[in-house]
């Protein structure tokens, strides 16, 4: 059941997502037709979006994602369970990346030099510094953690695989930042970045683990 607290970050969440609608009403008629969506790894735009649906269509996708998180949050029959930093984290992190994302899309389509190939991993890796440390601090729920059948099966197995994932997170967070003021536009020979690699890893490897320890329990 929401809380007056819960309401009113709903409330609150919800019009930040909204907020870069008046940025994009003031620049909207210097805009160009098509507005770069996707970089690759060398920071050069290769797919592009149609402006209105970029500058007003966007924030909106951002709040449709912010209510759907919430209805997951604040339905949780577990939800106590999760760390309350990290309820809070989850709950404001798709507003934030609306008011920066968006309006930094906005401003690179009118000319300004911003660098992607840099704000990305850097904003990434703040994102998976965080998540990292408070993970470890959640217990069994359903809305935030590693939900595998293994974890939710026995909270030993749970508090296990989170602990891994924390420092695991926090040392691909470092690693990206790092990585990213060193080596700007570096990727590999067959195109991959690092970024990609980086995540494929923090996704499988402690899935592996949870499912080994649940084979060594069994």
């Amino acid at each position: 059941m929401k809380t007056k607290g819960d309401r009113t970050v709903l409330l609150l969440t919800s019009l930040v997502c909204v907020l870069p609608v008046i940025m994009s009403m003031v620049v909207y008629h210097d805009l160009p037709d098509q507005i770069a969506i996707h970089w690759d790894a060398m920071g050069n735009p290769d797919n592009f979006a149609p402006k209105a649906l970029m500058a007003l269509g966007l924030p909106f996708l951002f709040l449709g994602i912010n209510l759907f998180s919430k209805l997951l949050l604040l339905n949780d029959p577990r939800r106590a369970n999760a760390s309350p930093a990290m309820r809070m984290f989850a709950a404001w992190l798709p507003p934030v990346l609306s008011v920066v994302l968006i309006p930094v899309t906005l401003l690179i389509a009118l000319g300004k030099h911003i660098s992607i190939t840099l704000l990305v991993p850097v904003l990434l890796g703040l994102v998976l510094i965080v998540v990292g440390n408070y993970l470890p601090k959640n217990r069994q729920n359903y809305t935030i953690g590693l939900k595998l059948p293994w974890t939710l099966d026995d909270p030993d197995n749970w508090n296990k695989t989170h602990r891994l994932a924390g420092y695991m997170y926090i040392l691909a967070g470092v690693v990206l930042i790092g990585g990213a003021f060193l080596s700007r536009g570096f990727q590999t020979k067959s195109g991959v970045t690092p970024t990609i690699l980086i995540v494929l890893v923090l996704v499988i490897v402690p899935r592996l683990y949870s499912y080994l320890l649940y084979r060594r329990a069994s």
